[in-house]
């Protein structure tokens, strides 16, 4: 495999700041997230930012089939080429962005789910977890790779100071380990931090579902929107258009003070608190 050095200097390429491009230089430790990751030969798999390659050869080589998605036309081209060097014809490369892509185009027809991969620029990290979220359908898991400031945020427990609604939302439709740490060391351009792979395995069932995904999303983005501000006040100042009075009734009933703030409500308190919603809705119906 040619290193992300060699390859850019060959096509004349310079990494872009503006794409958060950093490269995983160190094939080794692109094998070991491979390894870590348990991919097998039965399955198909989608890489968000396909770079270089660098992510893309070694689960080639691991899985049925692999579709990789590069925004970037100039690697694109670079990555196909090196791909056709390395007699690797499994690849399938997508040169568009990622949310201009319908993830259920790529799932299989059979009963396997589709195993989503990638190094997440931290720009875009947030709303690709989101946009898996939607498309959870067709993914049984997704091996991403974060800086680690977000990494800690997807993993955060209630009352940390990076628990947010990314850490509520992600953790409710899914279980979340730490595969490894990488160095910043090991990337071309170094970046500031190092980073974190996470596997992200979306849950077969949720024992204790929300009635309404949709509330439960809208009352978590109020809730942290204004975190700052009471659970009273957040909500009621909110796209949520309910009064004080009904916000108050609506908090006791799940037996949360309203003088609470979101970043104290563990997941199971959304939850009560969005069924307690989707009930009170329904009665003024």
């Amino acid at each position: 495999m040619t290193s992300s050095r060699s390859l850019l200097s060959e096509w004349n390429l310079r990494p872009k700041k503006q794409l958060g491009q950093n490269f995983l230089a160190d094939p080794s430790t692109a094998g070991m997230i491979i390894s870590r990751a348990g991919l097998t030969a039965d399955d198909v798999a989608l890489e968000i930012g396909a770079g270089l390659g660098a992510l893309t050869i070694p689960a080639a080589r691991a899985v049925r089939h692999l579709y990789a998605v590069e925004k970037d036309a100039d690697l694109a081209r670079a990555l196909e080429s090196e791909l056709r060097r390395l007699d690797i014809g499994n690849v399938h490369i997508i040169n568009k962005d990622i949310f201009n892509v319908d993830i259920r185009d790529f799932s299989q027809k059979g009963p396997e789910k589709l195993v989503v991969l990638g190094n997440l620029p931290y720009n875009i990290s947030s709303p690709v977890l989101f946009y898996l979220i939607d498309a959870r359908d067709v993914i049984g898991r997704a091996v991403l790779m974060f800086q680690k400031e977000l990494a800690r945020r997807l993993m955060a427990a209630p009352g940390a100071k990076d628990y947010g609604r990314l850490s509520v939302m992600l953790q409710y439709f899914a279980d979340l380990k730490r595969i490894a740490t990488v160095s910043a060391h090991l990337f071309f351009p170094k970046p500031k931090v190092d980073s974190e792979v996470v596997e992200v395995a979306f849950k077969k069932k949720i024992e204790n579902p929300v009635a309404d995904e949709g509330i439960l999303s809208e009352i978590v983005k109020a809730a942290f929107g204004k975190r700052r501000k009471t659970l009273k006040n957040a909500l009621t100042d909110s796209s949520l258009k309910a009064d004080a009075e009904t916000i108050i009734r609506i908090l006791a009933q799940a037996g949360i003070s309203p003088s609470r703030r979101a970043e104290t409500l563990s997941v199971s308190e959304f939850v009560a608190l969005g069924n307690i919603f989707c009930s009170a809705i329904q009665s003024y119906d």
